[in-house]
Parts: C-alpha cells; sequence; structure tokens
C-alpha cells in the first residue's frame, strides 16, 4: 500500500499552489476529489502550452485526481460540498479570503458540522491582518517575499527564477500543512483549519539571507551565481561555451587549483580558510574564470570528479531529462490520456521501504467522475438528473 491510501482530500481550488500539493499527495496515495465549475473547469484546462485540446500546464499539476463539477453558489451545489466534506478527511481551497463563507463553505463552518475534518486554506496574505483582502500572483510573491530582490547578476536589477516558485514552494507548504494535521488528528482525534498566505510561505524561505540580516545587519547583495557566505562557488563559462558550477569547501580548494593548474595558489596558506578567500572575492573569481575559460566542460568536469571536488554541469531542460542520473531514478515517466495519448510526467521524488512507491496516474477530464463520486455520497440517479437538471453540476 501507499503511505497515504485511505485518506480522501477534496480540492476546491485552481491554477497551481494548491492543486500541486493535492497531486503530490494523491501520487502518495491519497484519494483527491478536484471540484471544478461547470462548464469551464480549473481556468488552468486553457492555458499553454496545448497538446492538442488539453493544456499541459494543467496535466503537470493535476494527476492521480478524480473531477467532478459543482456550481457552489447553488444551494444544491453547496449541499454536494457538505457531503464531501462528511465524507473526507481534508479540504484544501485558495479562493480569496472570506469568499467561502458566503456560501457555508469556510472553514470554521464545515469544521463546526464536521469535527474530525482538516481544512487548509491558501491565500495570498493570509486570513487576516492589513492584506487578507489583496490579490496576488506568483511574481508578486516572489517579488515582495524577497527571492526576486536576491536574485540577478551583480550590479543589475532584480530577476526572477525560470519557475513560479511562489507557486511551487506554497505547494510544498500546503502538503507539509495537510501531513502535520493529519498526523495532529491522530493524537488529539479532532480537526483543525489551517491558515497559509503565500506571502508567509515566501518570507519562511529568506532563512540564510535573514540569518545575515539578523547576524550582521547585511542586506545580500545580488551576486548572479555567487555564494555570499562561500568562494569558490559560482558558475563558470568553459572555452567550448558550456557552462560548469563549482562548490568548494577548504579541503576542497587545494584540488580545484590542481584540477586548474593553479599549483601556486593551492599552496598559498593565505588562501586555505575560506574567510580569506571571500575576503579576496574578485581576486579569486578573476583567477578561477581565467583558468575554466581554457578547458572544456566535460573534461574540465572529468578532472573535478576524479580529485573529488563538487561540480556540475548547467544543463537545460532537454539535457536534464535525457541525463542518465535522472533517468536512473525513474524522474521521467509518463501516462496514458485518453484524447491526448502517451505524455511524458515528473514522477514524485520520493522512494520508501515499507510503503509502494508513488506512481504517476493522468489528470483527469472535466467532470469525469461527477456521476461516479456523487452514486458514492448517496445520490440516486433521479437526484444526480435533478441536480444537473438544475444546473448544480
Amino acid at each position: 500500500m501507499k503511505p497515504l491510501e485511505g485518506v480522501r482530500i477534496v480540492e476546491l481550488a485552481r491554477v497551481l499552489a494548491a492543486p500541486w500539493a493535492d497531486m503530490i499527495l494523491a501520487e502518495l496515495g491519497a484519494e483527491v476529489i478536484k471540484v471544478e465549475q461547470p462548464g469551464r473547469g480549473d481556468e488552468t484546462r486553457g492555458f499553454e502550452p496545448r497538446v492538442g485540446d488539453e493544456s499541459a500546464y494543467f496535466f503537470a499539476a493535476n494527476r492521480s485526481k478524480r473531477s467532478i463539477t459543482v456550481d457552489l453558489s447553488t444551494a444544491a451545489g453547496q449541499g454536494v460540498v457538505h457531503r464531501l466534506a462528511a465524507s473526507a478527511d481534508v479540504v484544501v481551497e485558495n479562493f480569496p479570503a472570506g469568499s467561502l463563507a458566503r456560501y457555508g463553505l469556510d472553514g470554521p463552518t464545515l469544521c463546526a458540522a464536521y469535527p474530525r475534518l482538516i481544512y487548509v486554506s491558501c491565500t495570498g496574505f493570509g486570513q487576516d491582518g492589513p492584506g487578507a483582502g489583496r490579490k496576488g500572483y506568483d511574481t508578486v510573491f516572489q517579488a515582495m517575499g524577497g527571492i526576486m530582490g536576491l536574485t540577478g547578476e551583480k550590479g543589475g536589477g532584480p530577476v526572477k527564477p525560470g519557475l513560479p516558485w511562489a507557486d511551487l514552494t506554497s505547494g510544498l507548504w500546503l502538503a507539509v500543512a495537510v501531513l502535520a494535521a493529519l498526523m495532529g488528528r491522530e493524537q488529539t482525534g479532532a480537526g483543525a483549519v489551517v491558515d497559509f498566505g503565500m506571502l508567509d510561505g515566501q518570507v519562511a524561505l529568506l532563512t540564510l539571507a535573514a540569518a545575515r540580516w539578523f547576524a550582521l545587519g547585511e542586506v545580500p547583495a545580488r551576486l548572479g551565481t555567487e555564494h555570499p557566505g562561500r568562494v569558490p562557488s559560482a558558475t563558470f563559462r568553459c572555452g567550448d561555451g558550456g557552462y560548469v558550477h563549482i562548490t568548494a569547501s577548504d579541503q576542497h580548494w587545494g584540488p580545484l587549483c590542481s584540477v586548474l593548474g593553479l599549483d601556486q595558489a593551492g599552496a598559498d596558506p593565505d588562501l586555505a580558510a575560506n574567510a580569506e578567500r571571500v575576503a579576496r572575492r574578485d581576486e579569486v573569481m578573476a583567477m578561477l574564470t581565467d583558468a575554466v575559460a581554457r578547458l572544456d566542460r566535460d573534461d574540465l568536469l572529468t578532472r573535478c570528479e576524479a580529485l573529488g571536488v563538487p561540480a556540475g554541469p548547467v544543463l537545460e531542460v532537454d539535457e536534464i531529462l535525457e541525463h542518465p542520473l535522472v533517468l536512473s531514478r525513474g524522474m521521467v515517466d509518463q501516462f496514458d490520456h485518453p484524447t491526448v495519448g502517451s505524455f511524458g510526467a515528473l514522477g514524485v521524488p520520493l522512494r520508501f521501504d515499507g510503503f509502494d512507491d508513488p506512481e504517476v496516474g493522468r489528470p483527469p477530464l472535466l467532470g469525469e467522475h461527477t456521476d461516479e463520486v456523487l452514486a458514492e455520497l448517496g445520490y440516486d440517479a433521479a437526484e444526480i438528473v435533478a441536480l444537473r437538471d438544475a444546473g448544480a453540476l
């Protein structure tokens, strides 16, 4: 069995952060029922890139789920969600603060009705405080949460990461919240309401940058690929145009100098300690940059590996997805979709000894499981027809 088998999660969420969290939990064994808007569904079903009539964006965050359609604005639709909540362990939602209270589907209401229910809310700025009503997107949280301000070349402006960092890391925080609340319920028998704000999640990730502020009163400067407290730890351009990232602690300094033919620097006692190399950052980096530029990427990597110097190539996406180390771990998989056929997917990166490993499933068609789930909730065929005729599904 998988570790989360027997856990039922109701997803009142769309786009990325919360759906991504629920997909991880689904492939760890939870049953995830995705509640979508009739006719349209999660708006990411319409996002680029397209694969036929489907969205690869939607595929990336919604595998292994069941989809039902419910109009939450109708009384009958609200009744369906109540039945779902009564049968569920967890509800995950990412509506703006206060939105679901209008329909009686907010955390306090549902948890009062179903005391073992865990209700996890994901908003931009939390359920209370001066930002509760504000709207935001991934890049807004990147900007306000610090990662964008830390990222960029020396002397340059802020740069965002190449992925929706705030959404994806928020999804991981949400998965942690669900797992923590499930463990807590094992102790108390009672559920909980969890309030997660995406800005809070970004601030929590500042970790070492915040430590520099707390310890030194220092606002870390943008350094490109360099590390503020370690030299060398940076990306270097090789003679063939490829890039290699090298991170060397004190024990690697001598071997690195040997790799690069910098024997004099390797023997210099004043450069043996990281603190001195940090103090002489510009000098050391110029020396290393010049030496690396004389070597081709693969040759440099071979030399570094032979002497135990931590280094890796800077890979493009196509190189990563074809890399032997990645393929050997089974990270690149695929699913069969009823309209698209076989399509690539990245697996959940966890392996268990004692449980079945996560498996890649396929994303659902819009409303694919509506009748099936409603029947499980006790609706008979005539009631389901009546709900559909009333516009609740």
